[in-house]
Order: C-alpha cells, then sequence, then structure tokens
C-alpha cells in the first residue's frame, strides 16, 4: 500500500505536445513580418537621422532573435521524452522566455540610454520621412499581434515574443506621433522623447514576465491552483486520513504537474481498492483544477515515519 502509483491523462509531454507548438506557423509569420520592417526600419533611421526609428529597429532586432529562440524552444521542447529526460526537453521554451526578457531589458535600457545623449546632442530629424516608416512598422506590427493574440494566453513562450511585438507596435506608434510633433512645430526633442516613450513600454512588461518564468523555473505552483485548496478537496474524499509532501509545479507552459502522499485507512482500502480511490482522487484534481499530470502514493496511517527526513 506504500507503493507509488500514477494515474492521470497525460502521461508525457510526448503524449500531447508543449502549449507553444500549435502556434508555430504563426510564429514563423510574425518572424518575417519583423526581420522586413526591420530592415525598412534600419533605412529609414539612416535616411531621417531619427533616433526613435534606429530604436525601433534595434528592439526588433531582438525581437526577430527571441522569435528565432521561440521557435528553435518549440523544436527542441516537442522532442520525445528519453530515459535521462524523462519530460524530454520541455523546459526549453522556459528558457527561451528567459532569454527574450533579458534581451528585451538590454535593448530597453540601450534605448534609455541613448535617448538620453540624444537630448544632449540633438539632431535635424526628417519628420515626413518618420511619418511614413513609422506607418509601415505600425500596420506590420499590428498584422503580428492578430497572429500572436491567442497563443500569448497559453504558452509563456508565445507570450514573451507577443510582448516583444506589442512593444514594438507601440514604438511605432510613438515614432509617427513624435513625427507629427517636429511636423507641426519644429521641436526636435519629440524624437528622443519618443524614444525614452518606447524605453519606459518596454520594461513592465518585461518585469512581468520574467517573474512568471522565474516562478516556472523555481516550481512554484501554477498561478491558477490554490494548494491550500487542492489540500482540503484531497482531504474531503471519503477514508483520506491525511496528505503529506503535497507539490504542484509547471514543467512548461500547459504542463502542469501534482505529486502527494495520501494517507488512507485501512478500511477503506479494503472495501473499495486502489484503483477506486486513484480514480476517485483524479477525477477530484481534474474536474476542480487545471492538472491532468498527477502522482499519488497511497500509504497506511504512521508511513510518513518510516520515510527518510528529505521527504518532509
Amino acid at each position: 500500500m506504500g507503493a507509488g502509483h500514477d494515474h492521470g491523462h497525460a502521461h508525457g509531454v510526448a503524449a500531447t505536445g508543449t502549449a507553444a507548438a500549435a502556434h508555430r506557423g504563426t510564429l514563423r509569420v510574425a518572424l518575417s513580418i519583423t526581420l522586413t520592417v526591420m530592415v525598412v526600419e534600419i533605412a529609414g533611421g539612416v535616411l531621417a537621422d531619427s533616433l526613435a526609428l534606429v530604436a525601433d529597429a534595434a528592439h526588433m532586432a531582438t525581437d526577430a532573435l527571441g522569435l528565432g529562440m521561440a521557435l528553435l524552444a518549440i523544436h527542441f521542447a516537442n522532442r520525445p521524452p528519453s530515459g535521462n529526460r524523462t519530460f524530454g526537453y520541455a523546459r526549453a521554451e522556459i528558457l527561451a522566455a528567459l532569454a527574450n526578457c533579458l534581451l528585451l531589458l538590454g535593448v530597453g535600457g540601450y534605448v534609455l540610454y541613448e535617448a538620453v545623449q540624444r537630448f544632449v546632442t540633438p539632431a535635424d530629424t526628417r519628420g515626413g520621412l518618420m511619418i511614413w516608416f513609422g506607418l509601415i512598422g505600425l500596420v506590420a506590427n499590428s498584422v503580428s499581434l492578430t497572429l500572436l493574440m491567442r497563443g500569448q494566453k497559453e504558452s509563456l513562450n508565445v507570450r514573451g515574443a507577443f510582448l516583444e511585438v506589442a512593444a514594438d507596435a507601440l514604438g511605432s506608434l510613438a515614432v509617427m506621433i513624435s513625427a507629427a510633433v517636429i511636423l507641426l512645430t519644429g521641436w526636435q526633442a519629440a524624437d528622443p522623447v519618443a524614444s525614452l516613450a518606447i524605453g519606459v513600454m518596454i520594461v513592465p512588461r518585461t518585469v512581468r514576465l520574467l517573474r512568471e518564468t522565474l516562478d516556472v523555473l523555481l516550481e512554484a505552483a501554477p498561478r491558477d491552483v490554490d494548494m491550500a485548496d487542492v489540500r482540503a478537496h484531497i482531504l474531503a474524499l471519503d477514508g483520506v486520513e491525511d496528505v503529506h509532501d503535497l507539490h504542484a509545479w509547471t514543467i512548461t507552459s500547459g504542463l502542469p504537474v501534482l505529486s502527494a502522499h495520501v494517507v488512507v485507512s485501512s478500511e477503506v482500502l479494503s472495501a473499495i481498492g486502489h484503483e477506486k480511490l486513484l480514480h476517485e482522487l483524479q477525477g477530484c484534481l481534474g474536474h476542480h483544477f487545471d492538472v491532468e499530470h498527477c502522482t499519488f502514493q497511497l500509504e497506511p496511517g504512521g508511513h510518513a515515519a518510516h520515510e527518510a527526513r528529505l521527504c518532509h
């Protein structure tokens, strides 16, 4: 009765694929759009002598790298598990999200620094060209955002890509506004002001994504799973006397897992059997919580005292 029992609908990454895998095609399209707009904005920034355009193009370059890493991570994450890597490479997507966060923070810092430098040494920015190149970027990024909208709700990896493209779209809008100000008023400082706005918009969203990514890497409980509530549901089942070593964590987006040692009365086990109780445990968690991959160890009272200290 102290032996481990696994019971769940999803028994490995390979069975269902990661959450981001379904959005591989949209990521490829977004990458193509990003690379195209990046080249256009670099040319526009040089022609118009606009720091805002160059900053936005630099940000798009990191976005292209981030999208490329996201696609590469999906490729590795959906490789089948092996004897040594029992969950395969599913965490590759989380590592890609982390790398995207670091890239975004780096770009945000660079843009803020360059904007301050432009205040010190003003440039003669050509507002007319800025508007046209900013409009091209805004339209292209809006298409990418539409494509990634659904996937960003399901995967941290895709959300990282979505936030990068969203920052690009906001950057393009800031470029257009600053260009309009320059054309109407001749105020050249509008260009570095727009650059500052781009930098400020990048950082807060990136910090939120970084926090979620670190929660996964530190194996915190999934955000939508209340561990006290899980414990209460398990204890409410007939025959369950106690639950310990209760853990829930996320391998990658769309793959939360849970394990627990469940203390059960001998009378109930004799009456209904292990299999029925396991089905009840799985049904309870599957109905109330978004955790399908569960491992339960059924054990008699007093068994916990014989387990190694490390297990508690």
